[in-house]
């Protein structure tokens, strides 16, 4: 949890690390509402300003829950030249990446065109957001690396737009939400995971969406800090659907990035998964091992929010069963919680796996070097 307000802002943070690192999960925001106009066609400009956009559920242009600073952000984290955070580069570049020697970032816009019913229009939005990220941020960072965006419950032309931007260097990931209209492994998303697949580009799964049901399994909670923990949960089920659907099956050189939900959960998941299959395998022969193989094989974790453990043994014993290659490091920046990556790490990381944690990882799975 990070909401302290520094004095000065344009000092860099006396807590930087000399270490290279990889910064899995950057928000960029957009500085003004209209600032997607120039990518988008007349006809969409005008639905914008006329109809505006028809979501799955309320809350669109804001989180579902309210919180303490805009956009969950750090308080910190305004730009001096005013805006949204995340939405200038010059600043970010200053309380961010140069601090902290971020070699590669991996940008995930939020509040884009997932989440609508036009599906017309969340494609067009989508796509501007892709130039958008390209004309703002990636060509004039080689730091920075944006995630192509999809209208993710229309999967013929979320398919279109991974292929448009296939090959293109200023992109590494796909990247989908964790709320959606049905679980991740149902076959409306399969054109997806083809196309990343064949594209050779891992499928971000970031937390959040707008799908239209209630955020926990068992309805509307009362407090934010269960929405919060919640996202656990929803990555629970989307990893069991695409496990169970078969999708890891069907597309085995598939690569997913679970993002903004921990990790420490994710072996006893396993472990629940692999025994039912032991006894209903019948039920689903086209998952044929165990959902384990598949999981340990084909998906890869962000540590933004890292699980904080009493004894750091445990945090170990966690990481050593998912894999030391399996972990990206994030920030999370510029929300409220981001981790600041000189004390993610407890001490006792022989330097091979901190290497690896902090920018190795990064660079295999995004094929950047």
């Amino acid at each position: 949890m990070n909401i302290q307000f520094r004095e000065n802002q344009e000092a860099a943070s006396p807590l930087t690390v000399k270490t290279a690192i990889a910064d899995c999960d950057i928000h960029p925001a957009r500085a003004a509402r209209t600032e997607l106009y120039p990518y988008l066609a007349k006809r969409w400009q005008h639905h914008l300003e006329v109809y505006g956009v028809h979501a799955y559920q309320g809350m669109m242009e804001g989180p579902p829950y309210p919180k303490a600073q805009p956009n969950a952000s750090r308080r910190d984290a305004w730009p001096p030249e005013g805006g949204p955070q995340g939405s200038s580069l010059s600043f970010m570049q200053k309380q961010l990446l140069d601090p902290n020697n971020v070699q590669l970032g991996v940008l995930n816009p939020l509040g884009t065109g997932q989440g609508i019913r036009n599906h017309e229009l969340s494609a067009a939005l989508c796509s501007a957001i892709n130039d958008w990220q390209i004309d703002k941020w990636t060509s004039k960072d080689k730091r920075l690396k944006a995630s192509i965006v999809v209208g993710n419950e229309d999967g013929l032309s979320a398919a279109a737009e991974i292929r448009e931007r296939a090959g293109d260097k200023n992109f590494v990931q796909v990247l989908l939400l964790s709320r959606n209209v049905e679980p991740l492994g149902q076959r409306r998303y399969w054109p997806i995971y083809q196309a990343a697949e064949e594209a050779g580009l891992p499928v971000g799964v970031h937390a959040f969406g707008f799908g239209g049901n209630p955020i926990t399994p068992s309805g509307w909670p009362s407090y934010y800090i269960e929405e919060m923990v919640g996202h656990s949960q929803c990555q629970q089920s989307a990893l069991a659907s695409l496990v169970l659907e078969g999708v890891f099956e069907r597309f085995p050189k598939l690569k997913m990035v679970m993002i903004e939900a921990g990790f420490g959960w994710a072996p006893s998941l396993c472990w629940r998964l692999d025994k039912a299959w032991q006894r209903l395998r019948s039920e689903v022969p086209h998952v044929k091992r165990p959902p384990s193989e598949y999981i340990r094989e084909q998906v890869w974790w962000t540590t933004q929010p890292m699980e904080d453990p009493e004894r750091r043994e445990d945090l170990f014993d966690v990481i050593n069963w998912i894999g030391w290659d399996r972990l990206l490091f994030a920030t999370d920046y510029p929300h409220w919680d981001y981790d600041e990556p000189s004390r993610v790490l407890p001490a006792g990381v022989s330097e091979a796996n901190r290497e690896a944690f902090y920018l190795g990882n990064a660079k295999k799975l995004y094929g950047v070097c």
